[in-house]
């Protein structure tokens, strides 16, 4: 008996985000201003279209994207929130407010919180947005720098563009400038791959960012890109 033809992901879109709004009721991460479950499911349907060449038409679907889909939510949730709050918020000793059972107040005093402090406060700062509002004195107090940011691109670009090799300038011009994806700057480029489940040019567009990124650091250390 021949196996049953796999479908496409476009034939089977609208089982997919059946699945994935099934799921907007439990995203509670409000905290994330920039990231609503619009965004979110925009994240789950890429993600599981890279993964379709993985999916086994002999088995059932919506098991093998609600895996995907728990997955992906897991660590959106840790790589943007998760992995920065404070561990207060896991430990046994903290109380109501910053208080804390041991230390008497959350602070540096314990090593775990100073730990943090020192190494991801800052990000989890980043991270968090708060209202304009409560910080509109410093908004306000902060004087415009007067920097031409398009011009200096600009200027920035032209040097590039004299010092790079011309496959290396092609790529830079496709990744930074017009803001094409790394999969089709390895197509434009004739990119292929020989490896299982990697995507085509990932170890030559790899490669040459690299290559630019050092290029650009040499320029820097010499003082030959004057973009100010």
């Amino acid at each position: 008996m021949s196996r049953r033809k796999k479908p496409k992901f476009e034939d089977l879109i609208e089982q997919i985000d059946l699945e994935i709004r099934k799921r907007k009721s439990k995203w509670n991460l409000t905290a994330l201003a920039w990231m609503d479950f619009d965004d979110v499911s925009q994240i789950l349907r890429i993600h599981i279209f890279k993964k379709w060449h993985l999916y086994d038409n002999r088995k059932p679907l919506n098991p093998w994207i609600n895996r995907i889909i728990s997955n992906q939510i897991k660590n959106l949730i840790r790589n943007n929130y998760g992995n920065y709050c404070r561990p207060c918020l896991k430990c046994a000793a903290a109380e109501a407010g910053d208080l804390c059972y041991i230390y008497g107040k959350q602070s540096e005093a314990c090593p775990l919180y100073a730990n943090w402090a020192k190494t991801k406060k800052q990000a989890y700062n980043a991270k968090l947005p708060v209202c304009i509002d409560d910080h509109s004195h410093e908004i306000n107090a902060t004087e415009y720098s007067g920097l031409d940011v398009i011009s200096m691109m600009g200027k920035l670009n032209v040097k590039l563009k004299s010092v790079l090799k011309p496959a290396e300038w092609k790529i830079y011009e496709a990744l930074y400038i017009n803001n094409v994806s790394e999969e089709d700057t390895a197509t434009l480029m004739g990119y292929k791959t020989s490896e299982k489940n990697r995507v085509p040019g990932y170890k030559q567009i790899k490669n040459v960012k690299k290559a630019i990124i050092q290029k650009v650091k040499k320029m820097l250390k010499d003082g030959d890109i004057e973009i100010l």
